[in-house]
């Protein structure tokens, strides 16, 4: 019996063969791993908006609050430093070319604000705040009708009825009469220029006489600034959403991955939302419009590595009302 082999254009064949099925497994596991990447960037840059937009409206919706009214009449006895968040604006935005003192454009550096992008300022207060029992205005103290762990020495507080609101700092806070003293000669920055807290402002000696009455609301002033600057990460695509903040040491990195921040703005009475620099009155802006743009964090995600590194990017656009500014 004769016994016979492959041959070797058979072989060949089964080589080919055997090529053509690997290839195809392999392009298949490929197309598989590609579409895996594309997905989870993209879920990334969503989760990164998602992230952006919830965190900006929070500081948006408490723009201008006081705790009492939003009629606009705030005394300020801080000693004027220049600072950013030391006079009283409520809301205020500045356009991709406007310095808005709080983060200067930088170049590469981290924390700096990129230039071309837009950024906004924010005050309000923290919180729900705390009832005044006592304000002794000739011995600038109040009395809070309970302890607390939120107030300290040195901190920039706003009190509140229902004529007027005042900014000040606290001197010396004692938690076991629970007065909170707001003396002038202050060796901590900025200081007070006036012991007393009435509108309009008056430094000196004592400043505006003013008594707070009972059930008068205090609390800590939140003043926060949101712009796009440069993390020092280039590998990442370099840019993050930052927020700096009046009581924080330096500025916050939110979110990685957001390129681009446009802001517009919408008045009171109209339809219609206009750049920062056409706004006639910050004091008349109900609503906010942000507009970010968002790449993913890895390369050669999309089919054109030639743009971006190949990373994938999305624009995304939400509007954020005043609750204070709004009927």
């Amino acid at each position: 019996m004769r016994s016979r082999g492959f041959t070797l254009i058979e072989l060949m064949i089964s080589m080919l063969l055997g090529l053509v099925v690997i290839g195809g497994a392999m392009g298949v596991i490929l197309a598989n791993r590609q579409s895996y990447r594309t997905n989870e960037g993209l879920s990334q840059v969503q989760e990164s908006a998602r992230t952006a937009f919830e965190l900006l409206a929070r500081d948006v919706r408490q723009a201008g609050v006081t705790g009492c009214n939003n009629d606009g009449r705030v005394a300020n006895v801080l000693n004027d430093e220049g600072v950013w968040w030391q006079t009283w604006f409520g809301l205020r935005g500045f356009d991709g070319t406007q310095a808005d003192g709080a983060a200067g454009f930088g170049g590469a550096l981290p924390n700096n604000r990129v230039q071309g992008t837009d950024s906004i300022q924010l005050q309000g207060i923290e919180g729900t705040g705390h009832a005044v029992a006592q304000h002794v205005p000739h011995s600038a103290m109040f009395h809070i009708t309970a302890p607390t762990t939120e107030i300290a020495q040195g901190d920039i507080l706003m009190v509140c009825d229902f004529d007027h609101a005042a900014i000040f700092q606290v001197s010396n806070y004692n938690s076991n009469n629970v007065a909170v003293v707001h003396n002038t000669g202050f060796a901590v920055s900025p200081g007070n220029c006036a012991q007393e807290l009435g509108y309009p402002t008056v430094c000196g000696p004592h400043g505006a006489p003013y008594e707070y009455g009972l059930n008068s609301q205090l609390a800590r002033l939140s003043a926060v600034s949101w712009y796009i600057g440069d993390n020092g990460r280039p590998a990442e695509g370099g840019r993050s959403l930052y927020r700096r903040r009046l009581g924080a040491a330096g500025a916050e990195e939110i979110v990685t991955g957001v390129t681009d921040m446009q802001i517009r703005y919408r008045a009171a009475g109209g339809e219609e939302f206009f750049d920062a620099i056409d706004v006639d009155s910050w004091t008349d802006v109900n609503a906010v419009m942000f507009t970010l743009t968002l790449q993913s964090a890895d390369r050669r995600v999309t089919t054109d590595p030639t743009v971006d590194a190949g990373r994938l990017e999305r624009e995304f656009s939400h509007i954020v009302t005043l609750r204070n500014r709004v009927p």
